[in-house]
């Protein structure tokens, strides 16, 4: 029986091969997307679960509350103290772990090449599951001296990886120190939270953090802090009882702020976060000692799309196959006369469907391995097609075709299955109720992808937009070239500033700058006759809006011969002096968190500091007379090339074995819309494949129309028809069902686009426009999809028509 059913199914797929080519390109389509989907979603779900006590394992979160007037503030690090103080304080703390980054350079020769850093406590190796090569887990980085690397910064720096024992300079801070290799480390997995590539003991860090900090602090925080519960612990309690601890340790430091007028209200609450939940929860964000975070929603919406690229391949399967029943009437009333029952039926056309969705999983693997490169780059990863090989997977995948089959085979096996073999084998079956379905599938398909098409539309809108959009000031030809973060760099900012100004060949201008810089804004509060603000704070020298081009609206700019302008000026932008109320802003005064005063004495236009995404906010600039973080060069047209080689000639005097990292400040922008341009490109190619696979399938559809219709078209063309109007009557049926599903996704569309457009503060408008190109680019797909068959009946002798059976 199996056989009888496997050698018919084989012959109907191979008598259409059209629609057989159809089915299986438009599955194989939607199971590469979703065999990709698969890929990214188990990778995202991987992160730190190799970790043997991964689930014991929580990173302590802080959130600061009613601080002034900033409002809450978390963040995924702790201060020094607070780990101990747990330890001691709550029994079902086992352990814990206190982890460091820090600005690591290597020395290689007569170059330091900076390599991703942390500081660790000593018990690192033996909290988490990361495997030594060489070395004794509990011992490695017991040494203050002691530096544990891995296997590939051994091989980079000294040809293999049997290196301990041997020596490594590495700067910290200021100065280079010899350190002595204890172990070597696997290459740290890609799918950690964790990376690193040295390895140094904290104490050696715990030093220098309690000269520079009190060492009883529990305000600060600058770590990241796991605790390792028991196995009986619950985290909840464990976490019910951070309250009486800092209570105990820091209630009269807390106390003691709180009679301060900004810090009336400031409070502290510690949470407890799940290692394992530590990559996919961006509501802390990343930081310099747990780099690797992403966000669910990725995940949602990718996946959402794979599904909807699958259900309009399915929805072909269902089409196609419920169009061809006629031509299957007499099989099926054969099979039903011998005796053959209805689930027996079923049970051949469900296998049909399992065979179809079989065969398309081949050239499915065959898209995923040729698209993978292009995925791993649109997707940031790093993913294998030997992935696919997780027995996890290769479950999922059997359990996808299991549902692809009932999807897209059901619903055709049940209604085929049901037919009455008297009208079957007569060709009275009339299958009417198909035809509604089939309609309503054919909306659903083609509203999906018009939905899809406004929201490529949009986004490419919006994307173009942002990046041309003038920001107030001008980001070409500008370089920023930013300070090393230590004293060594800060030393030198000003020397490296000055020195570039002696080269007016190559540059028009050269300004100093922090806070205001590419590594983003700094904000504080001031107070302005008794009414507290929150502003952006930069520190700027006088060449800072002539570096940008930014006009002042009134007042002057800063100067060197004012000795006033050094400690006690600012500038402020518009919206500061609206926001304040203020009509004559010069010489007004604003009073700093410390009771200092200082005197506005210019005014600038407003400028975009920010992403597009915010409201422009008030600003105010002080002078920077001490140390800069970044220095921003305006290079002259065509001397880009000669004016990075004085750069890179004038730092490496100056600031020798110290990396020189710039960035053009255009590019600075850009990469503020990183997350919009991936999404961008993202639906731009799954609405191509939706529309291509929507298509396909009204190509078939068309086909077995026009068929259908052989003999009619005949007539008509006897009659004295034209083939435009033939044309024209065997398109409009189709054109009739894609006006309906334009306008039943236009107005969703236009919802989904607002909501997301309320994400930007600056943003374009969905017109007219829009849905107009919609309009007109889906009435071309479904001409050109329909008409090469209509023409090529319109143009067919009506004697071979007619004589069609």
């Amino acid at each position: 029986m199996i056989r009888n059913y496997l050698l018919v199914a084989l012959r109907n797929l191979l008598r259409h091969k059209v629609f057989s080519f159809i089915n299986v390109a438009g599955l194989s389509i939607g199971l590469a997307c979703c065999a990709l989907i698969f890929l990214y979603v188990k990778d995202e779900l991987s992160f730190d679960r190799f970790h043997q006590r991964a689930p014991r394992l929580y990173r302590v979160n802080t959130d600061y509350y009613h601080w002034g007037s900033l409002g809450d503030h978390p963040t995924p690090k702790t201060g020094l103290v607070q780990a101990p103080a747990f330890q001691r304080e709550i029994p079902e703390i086992e352990a814990y772990v206190r982890i460091q980054g820090g600005n690591g350079l290597v020395k290689k020769g007569n170059e330091a090449l900076p390599e991703p850093t942390l500081y660790a406590d000593a018990n690192f190796f033996t909290v988490f599951s990361f495997p030594l090569r060489q070395g004794n887990p509990r011992s490695v980085l017991q040494p203050r001296n002691g530096v544990v690397v891995t296997a590939r910064l051994a091989e980079k720096y000294f040809g293999t990886t049997d290196v301990v024992g041997k020596t490594l300079e590495i700067q910290m801070d200021d100065i280079f120190e010899r350190y002595l290799i204890t172990g070597v480390a696997e290459n740290t997995p890609r799918n950690s939270s964790i990376q690193f590539d040295v390895l140094l003991p904290y104490q050696k860090k715990e030093a220098y953090d309690i000269r520079h900090r009190k060492p009883d602090d529990w305000v600060s925080s600058f770590l990241t802090t796991f605790l390792l519960l028991n196995p009986r612990a619950d985290p909840r309690v464990v976490e019910a009882k951070f309250p009486a601890v800092l209570q105990k340790y820091a209630g009269k430091q807390l106390a003691d702020m709180r009679t301060q007028k900004d810090y009336a209200r400031f409070g502290i609450q510690y949470r407890l976060q799940p290692l394992r939940a530590v990559h996919l929860a961006n509501e802390y964000g990343p930081s310099g000692d747990v780099v690797q975070v992403s966000d669910k929603l990725y995940s949602y919406i990718l996946s959402g799309i794979a599904g909807l690229i699958l259900v309009i391949a399915c929805i072909n399967f269902v089409n196609l196959t419920l169009a061809r029943s006629l031509s299957r009437n007499k099989e099926i009333g054969i099979r039903k006369t011998a005796g053959g029952t209805q689930g027996q039926l079923m049970k051949q056309f469900l296998g049909e469907a399992f065979l179809l969705n079989s065969l398309a999983f081949i050239p499915a693997l065959v898209l995923v391995d040729v698209l993978l490169p292009f995925f791993n780059q649109l997707t940031n990863k790093k993913l294998a097609f030997s992935y696919l090989l997780d027995h996890q997977l290769v479950a999922g995948f059997g359990a996808l075709l299991l549902l692809n089959t009932l999807l897209a085979g059901f619903y055709p096996a049940w209604v085929l299955s049901r037919q009455n073999p008297v009208q079957a084998l007569s060709g009275r079956q009339k299958l009417l109720s198909r035809n509604y379905l089939g309609r309503s599938l054919v909306v659903v398909q083609f509203g999906l992808a018009i939905f899809l098409v406004v929201a490529t539309f949009t986004f490419g809108a919006q994307f173009r937009f942002l990046l041309n959009k003038d920001l107030g000031y001008d980001d070409q030809n500008v370089l920023n070239i930013r300070i090393p973060f230590n004293e060594a760099g800060f030393a030198k900012s000003f020397a490296l500033r000055d020195e570039l100004r002696n080269y007016s060949t190559l540059f028009e201008s050269v300004a100093g700058l922090s806070g205001v810089t590419s590594l983003g804004v700094n904000t504080t509060s001031v107070e302005i006759n008794g009414r507290k603000m929150e502003t952006i704070q930069g520190g700027v020298d006088e060449n800072y809006l002539t570096t940008f081009r930014i006009p002042l609206v009134a007042g002057r700019n800063f100067s060197t011969a004012v000795p006033f302008d050094s400690a006690n000026a600012v500038l402020v932008n518009e919206t500061f002096a609206k926001a304040v109320g203020w009509k004559e802003p010069l010489g007004q005064q604003i009073t700093w968190w410390d009771q200092k005063t200082s005197t506005v004495i210019g005014v600038i236009k407003d400028v975009h500091l920010e992403s597009l995404k915010n409201r422009i906010r008030p600003a105010l600039f002080t002078r920077e007379n001490r140390q800069c973080v970044e220095v921003c060069v305006k290079i002259k047209p065509g001397q880009i090339l000669p004016a990075i080689q004085r750069i890179q000639q004038t730092y490496r005097q100056l600031l020798p074995f110290q990396p020189l990292e710039y960035v053009f400040m255009n590019e600075v922008n850009a990469r503020l819309y990183e997350s919009e341009a991936r999404w961008k490109q993202i639906i731009t190619y799954s609405a191509a494949m939706t529309v291509f696979v929507a298509c396909i399938g009204l190509f078939g559809l068309a086909t077995l129309s026009i068929q259908q219709r052989t003999k009619e078209i005949g007539i008509r063309k006897v009659l004295g028809a034209t083939v435009s109007n033939i044309v024209t009557l065997l398109s409009t049926d189709f054109l009739r069902l894609v006006a309906v599903a334009f306008a039943v996704a236009i107005p969703v569309a236009w919802w989904a686009m607002n909501r997301w457009l309320q994400d930007f503060a600056y943003r374009i408008d969905i017109g007219w426009e829009v849905f107009t190109g919609v309009g007109i680019t889906t009435l071309l797909m479904v001409v050109l999809t329909v008409s090469y068959q209509a023409i090529r009946a319109a143009m067919a002798n009506p004697v071979q028509s007619l004589r069609t059976e």
